[in-house]
């Protein structure tokens, strides 16, 4: 019995089947028969349930347009991994034998070597003999930068198993906000993407090959992989091996949904990935190839690439249909359409048409329908709404304040005026961003005390002045840009504000407005203290703010709620996060190997302390943001689109998330920190100074909770104080036009309205 009827899947491209199928079959039979993989005393596979499994059919649907040496290649790096799974699975799994699997897993990235020159160890087992196989017929050709991420990609879905094996150990099942990072950065799709470019044989130019949209790409592809490999996989994974890393379960445990609903979920989630991978493809990258000035021949490459992961969205999803490694006995919808001949391929982003595709074409219902769709781009601005109830969030921190709290707050204030933060600005109707009243009433120098309630009175100043900057910029920013949706002018501002923060601490530019004439008063002050890697890694964290506030100016401008998992992902940046934490870390990085800022565990603990801190602002702010600011960014607002449910609903599920992430930043300081101490060898400095640090993220989510309770910001009085912001500008005198945008409404129309909605872009730094 299926424990769930399959969902309706959204599947927009065709699934076409690569006419070398047949040699690719018979080619990687041999080959793991060469490798060991077949041996009975190892009690893993055989030659018929290789046979059942299909690899080969996997790569023909998955690589459609590869030769057939490359299809052979790719079939036996996929028949490679799935065997390291199913092998891990009897001999470390199965007998929770976590010492014997670090071992184990130790020893594969040596052979695994990014230069040709170094040398491999003599393998001992199929795994290491297949590998050292694979990697000798496939670098060679592929550029370093390849190298480099396609090893980091490999080595994360090799990790993925000691991950899985400390959760089956702890009897712990994944919140889904940790669920989908981690399933993202140990899966197998991010190493299947980096595949995906030699099988296409178009390398993604380096230089472009870290930024934002090539990340987003690859993460929804990879999301929309698990997530469907989850569904079909879960009475396998979940009910006969005992598996807790699967989006089914996890949906279960944390939503209390029954399976049926929570494969529906998980089909939703799925749905709104694959949606924002295609406007990532639309939006985004157009602008990226002008920016970074791509010739025809690397924007091709990165079109081909872009196909090659549609064409493996749509073929893997046939291959689960057929394979007997999964639940496929029953779909729903048009899940079960037949098979897909080796029909031609379709132009890039192009959806399926003509003689032959009505299946295809039926599963675009699905996407229609669901999260992320076109339900996404037609929310209504400005709407009046409740303040959210707050009395769901606890948070089991003291409350200590620094005592020079009152010296910060008058010197803040003092240095914003100096700044120009109340004065008027050009082509800005009214007073002035800020009234030096309002500035008191907002009280960063609140939140500041209680980040670091045992620091001078300076270095308190200095940072409510960081925190005080932070905010008045993400205020400008929409402000100025957001009534005119002058992309090209908010770029430029962000680029011009990295010449305020020279890590040689030389000449600035002379400053056009308050945000760069502050920003380089606080960084002259700031980095001359800092080691020249603490300035870099600042500079960093500034810039990742202050660039995420485009990607909201950007959804602004379609009218775009975005999806969930991107909001998360985004709002840490739009939050300032990186900023705020960054301030504590240079204390500590003397003594601690920067490595272990990359570990799983303590990325976990930061991003959990960042969801924290974002989630409790926006429930503080919801009023403040969907009514006065026509705001699209606020995880309620995200919410109730993904569930198609109420505010209050909407409000259960982010105070739930709250609380599961608190657990979670708990969990990983008394269980896993420990382990990260041992695995790294830390001597007792490195451990007191990271210690310290943990220390100082409960610090920092308990500051926001005590600013929130304690600043004006969010009152309905301070919202209503001068005016509206972010109204439309275009009636007498500047004079606000109302609460509604003018123009058609309805399902369809958001295209017309653009114009009309170019002045909603706002976020909220804290």
């Amino acid at each position: 019995m299926q424990p769930f009827e399959l969902p309706d899947f959204y599947v927009p491209y065709p699934a076409r089947l690569n006419p070398h199928l047949d040699g690719a079959r018979t080619h990687t039979k041999e080959w793991a028969q060469d490798m060991g993989m077949l041996d009975p005393g190892l009690g893993v596979w055989d030659e018929r349930l290789l046979d059942s499994m299909d690899y080969g059919l996997m790569c023909a649907y998955t690589h459609p347009d590869a030769d057939a040496a490359e299809l052979d290649l790719i079939t036996d790096w996929y028949v490679w991994v799935f065997f390291f799974d199913d092998h891990f699975l009897e001999v470390y799994k199965r007998g929770r034998d976590t010492d014997g699997a670090k071992e184990y897993l130790d020893r594969l990235p040596a052979f695994m070597p990014v230069h040709d020159t170094a040398d491999m160890p003599e393998p001992v087992n199929p795994v290491e003999r297949g590998l050292a196989d694979l990697w000798r017929r496939t670098v060679p050709g592929m550029s370093m930068d390849w190298r480099d991420r396609f090893v980091e990609s490999t080595r994360n879905l090799l990790n993925e198993s000691l991950w899985e094996l400390s959760n089956i150990d702890a009897g712990r099942v994944a919140n889904p906000m940790e669920y989908i990072e981690m399933r993202r950065r140990v899966g197998g799709a991010p190493w299947s993407a980096n595949l995906v470019e030699h099988a296409v044989g178009a390398e993604i130019p380096a230089r472009v090959s870290r930024t934002r949209p090539m990340h987003v790409l690859r993460d929804t592809f990879s999301d929309a992989v698990h997530l469907r490999n989850d569904i079909f996989s879960y009475q396998r994974e979940v009910e006969e091996e005992g598996e807790l890393s699967n989006g089914i379960l996890v949906f279960e445990k944390f939503f209390g949904y029954g399976t049926q609903e929570a494969a529906d979920a998980v089909n939703d989630l799925l749905t709104s990935r694959l949606h924002q991978f295609e406007n990532t493809a639309f939006t985004e990258l157009p602008p990226l190839f002008e920016e970074y000035a791509l010739d025809p021949a690397e924007r091709l490459a990165v079109l081909a690439y872009v196909k090659g992961l549609q064409d493996w969205q749509s073929g893997g999803h046939e291959w689960h249909m057929r394979s007997s490694r999964y639940m496929n006995g029953s779909a729903g919808g048009a899940g079960s359409a037949p098979a897909a001949g080796p029909v031609p391929g379709g132009p890039v982003l192009g959806g399926p048409t003509g003689l032959g595709t009505a299946s295809a074409q039926i599963r675009l219902a699905a996407g229609l329908r669901g999260p992320g769709g076109a339900r996404s781009f037609t929310h209504v601005p400005y709407q009046r709404v409740e303040p959210l109830p707050r009395d769901g969030i606890d948070l089991p921190y003291p409350v200590l304040l620094n005592p020079h709290l009152d010296t910060a707050r008058r010197e803040s204030v003092a240095w914003a005026a100096r700044m120009g933060f109340h004065d008027p600005l050009p082509n800005v109707p009214g007073p002035g961003l800020w009234t030096a009243r309002q500035n008191k009433g907002f009280d960063f120098a609140l939140c500041s005390a209680r980040i670091d309630p045992d620091i001078s009175a300076p270095e308190l100043t200095l940072s409510a002045e960081w925190l005080t900057w932070g905010t008045y910029a993400d205020d400008y920013f929409p402000v100025v840009f957001g009534p005119t949706g002058d992309m090209t002018g908010a770029r430029t501002f962000n680029e011009r504000l990295s010449a305020f923060m020279p890590l040689d601490l030389g000449v600035v530019p002379a400053p056009a407005n308050p945000v760069e004439l502050a920003l380089g008063d606080l960084w002259a002050r700031t980095a001359a203290a800092m080691s020249m890697t603490a300035r870099r890694m600042f500079r960093t964290a500034v810039e990742s703010m202050t660039e995420s506030w485009l990607w909201e100016l950007a959804n602004h401008m379609q009218n775009r709620i975005p999806d969930p998992v991107d909001y998360m992902e985004m709002r840490r940046r739009t939050f300032g996060s990186d900023l705020t934490r960054a301030l504590n870390r240079p204390v500590s990085e003397l003594r601690v190997p920067p490595e272990i800022y990359q570990s799983r565990t303590m990325l976990g603990l930061e991003n959990a302390t960042a969801d924290v801190g974002c989630l409790i602002n926006d429930v503080y702010s919801y009023q403040k943001e969907i009514q006065y600011e026509g705001e699209l960014h606020n995880c309620v607002l995200v919410v109730q689109d993904f569930f198609d449910c109420d505010a209050r609903r909407a409000l259960g599920v982010v105070t739930d998330l709250i609380a599961s992430r608190l657990r979670q930043f708990e969990h990983l300081v008394a269980v896993e920190l420990p382990v990260l101490f041992d695995d790294y060898d830390l001597d007792e400095g490195a451990r007191k100074a990271l210690t310290a640090y943990v220390a100082g993220l409960s610090d920092w989510m308990s500051a926001i909770q005590v600013w929130h309770e304690g600043t004006r910001r969010y009152e309905e009085s301070e919202l209503a104080y001068p005016r509206v912001r972010g109204a439309l500008l275009d009636g007498p005198a500047g004079v606000a036009t109302g609460a509604l945008p003018i123009g058609p409404t309805g399902l369809g129309t958001a295209a017309a309205r653009v114009l009309t909605l170019l002045g909603a872009a706002r976020g909220s730094v804290v």
